[in-house]
């Protein structure tokens, strides 16, 4: 939901953080207690990693790869830059040229009623928007591919992105229908109507996504198929999180296909709880590692930075919804008739609250991953807390799964804080690797914050 496009729809998740050990990876909702978990045995060969375990004492890189890292962050952080302003010029353009009001005119053209409209009017207004952004993605998935992060072949590439197009048109027919029904109903309080509902659409697709979404991208496998001793490491450390989720919802995706790079996450709510781990991910990775990473995961659900997440989205979006509602009629007054939009009611001003919203969420996107990297930190704390005398010196495991991360992803040592205050939605590897060594609240008789 990351596309200028899908307004509604990255309304619903703008303030809803994505916690995971890596970037761009959703973990949502509470779990419940666990049951008897078997003891972890040695890793298969399928599990025996390619980056070395060797004893790591700070994130650092040998100099070919350092000087590739610092490359490629400089240029994250100029993608970063064009692609925000290039999505502001593509809406810009938008309405410049009256796409707008030329897909609201077909629209009622087909017939009177706004539920008619909007399934004429929203694939129209999505897919325009989505073709035109296509630039920005082909360059991303370009440079991911140079830098070896991508083996995705563009055929394959363009078939996910048609996959998501029709899930994006779904969502934006239902979200617009909604916005437009109580902005034509409620004038003057549809910005907090359509928060409200907005709220149980959150949740429903936190529950949908790793059941109907997910598998349109990825391959999916009961991991105790696909390895073992890693689904029995993983059921001892669900048991000493307290959780229950059993090995019959833990998963393997196959994620080779498409990247080289490593994850692991929790994802769902209720029924659709599931932990996930990459293929990549046990390639690369020894059993105590990934045990490591899906801590970090639990850790989001025992520290309920779901609900916090919800609450702190349902409070922001609140906010961000009420901003729209008063700058839309400034700005509609000051440009609304040259680019054929009667009122704010009308189809056709959704790009102007698109182009509104794209401002307002880019000035609090460093906002929000502050709060995030606060969540992530407590989450790698968490880790180090329940596998502490699971895994015998816990926290030089998870420096060196930090380690080989970094390594495969491609992560710069030394990110400079603007960078990390603009785009990091995580804590850096080097602090995440330092925290890892340096935490120790068992040294003088004490314990961990979170696990007793």
């Amino acid at each position: 939901m990351k596309k200028l496009t899908l307004f509604l729809a990255a309304l619903a998740f703008a303030f809803a953080l994505s916690p995971s050990f890596v970037r761009g990876q959703q973990a949502p909702a509470a779990a419940l207690p666990s049951q008897q978990a078997a003891q972890p045995q040695p890793p298969p060969p399928s599990a025996t990693p390619q980056v070395s375990s060797q004893r790591i004492t700070a994130y650092t890189l040998p100099p070919d790869l350092y000087a590739k890292t610092k490359h490629l962050e400089k240029v994250r952080l100029a993608f970063f830059a064009v692609s925000a302003i290039y999505g502001l010029v593509v809406l810009w353009l938008f309405l410049r040229w009256k796409l707008g009001p030329k897909y609201r005119n077909w629209a009622e053209g087909f017939s009177p009623k706004l539920f008619l409209q909007v399934l004429v009017f929203a694939p129209l207004f999505v897919l325009t928007l989505d073709i035109l952004s296509l630039p920005v993605g082909i360059f991303e998935n370009w440079e991911l591919r140079n830098y070896g992060l991508s083996v995705q072949g563009w055929g394959s590439w363009t078939w996910d992105w048609a996959k998501g197009e029709l899930v994006n048109v779904i969502i934006g027919i239902i979200l617009i229908l909604i916005l437009y029904a109580v902005l034509r109903a409620s004038p003057r309080l549809w910005w907090f109507y359509f928060w409200l509902a907005s709220l149980p659409l959150v949740v429903l697709l936190i529950f949908v996504q790793p059941l109907i979404i997910d598998p349109l991208f990825h391959k999916f496998e009961p991991l105790q198929q696909k390895d073992p001793a890693l689904t029995a490491a993983l059921e001892q450390m669900v048991q000493r999180a307290g959780q229950n989720i059993p090995p019959e919802r833990m998963y393997w995706m196959n994620a080779s296909e498409k990247v080289n790079e490593l994850n692991a996450y929790v994802t769902g709510i209720g029924g659709s709880k599931r932990i996930v781990v990459w293929d990549t991910t046990i390639a690369k990775m020894t059993t105590p590692q990934i045990v490591a990473v899906a801590g970090h995961e639990m850790g989001h659900y025992v520290l309920n930075h779901i609900p916090k997440g919800l609450t702190i989205y349902a409070l922001g979006s609140l906010v961000l919804l009420y901003l729209l509602y008063r700058c839309i009629g400034w700005l509609l007054a000051w440009g609304g008739a040259a680019w054929g939009i009667r009122g704010a009611d009308d189809l056709a001003s959704l790009a102007v609250l698109l182009l509104l919203f794209s401002v307002f969420t880019l000035v609090l996107t460093p906002v929000t991953n502050v709060i995030s990297r606060y969540f992530e930190h407590q989450a790698d704390q968490y880790s180090l807390e329940v596998t502490h005398g699971l895994t015998p010196d816990s926290g030089q495991v998870a420096a060196q799964a930090f380690q080989v991360l970094g390594e495969v992803d491609l992560e710069y040592p030394n990110p400079g804080p603007i960078d990390v205050f603009l785009t990091y939605d995580h804590p850096a590897i080097r602090d995440r690797v330092i925290f890892s060594l340096t935490y120790d609240p068992w040294s003088n008789g004490g314990q961990g914050e979170f696990v007793h």
